[in-house]
């Protein structure tokens, strides 16, 4: 028997909102020692994901993007946007000022191995579980997978 996401994945997994603040999302994270949250809007719809990657711009800060000067004009080497995004995410306070936004979701009764190959190709490490009304009801993480695979 194939095993399915909902098999596997973590039930009623914590979230946040929008609004919640930085400090209160890290808290969370280092107290259930986990590595992301969903974010959803007041109706608990997902709007993004928040991770410690995205947490990483609050202590390493933002390099300015590379340049040269050319006939007194400035030509960037990256594309600045890049730069204002990070920026951003270094200087936000709150949830969603940070959030990675329209994070990959999967269905419930989807396959792990359709979970697994997901993860991978987009490489990501978790992913929030919709029902069909676009509520989060499970989080599936790469540590969910192998535990999946060791037990057989």
């Amino acid at each position: 028997m194939t095993k399915t996401v909902a098999d596997m994945m973590s039930r009623n997994p914590v979230v946040v909102k929008r609004e919640t603040s930085l400090t209160e999302a890290i808290k969370i994270l280092a107290e259930r020692r986990i590595s992301g949250l969903p974010v959803v809007d007041d109706s608990g719809k997902l709007i993004g994901i928040i991770s410690e990657t995205d947490l990483m711009w609050q202590e390493t800060g933002v390099t300015p993007p590379a340049y040269i000067m050319f006939l007194d004009s400035v030509i960037y080497l990256q594309n600045p946007a890049t730069y204002e995004r990070d920026l951003h995410k270094a200087l936000g306070q709150t949830v969603g000022e940070v959030m990675s936004k329209d994070p990959i979701t999967i269905a419930p009764d989807k396959s792990l191995r359709d979970a697994a190959k997901l993860m991978h190709d987009k490489n990501i490490h978790r992913l929030p579980i919709l029902d069909s009304e676009g509520q989060v009801i499970g989080i599936l993480t790469r540590g969910d997978i192998i535990r999946a695979m060791a037990s057989g």
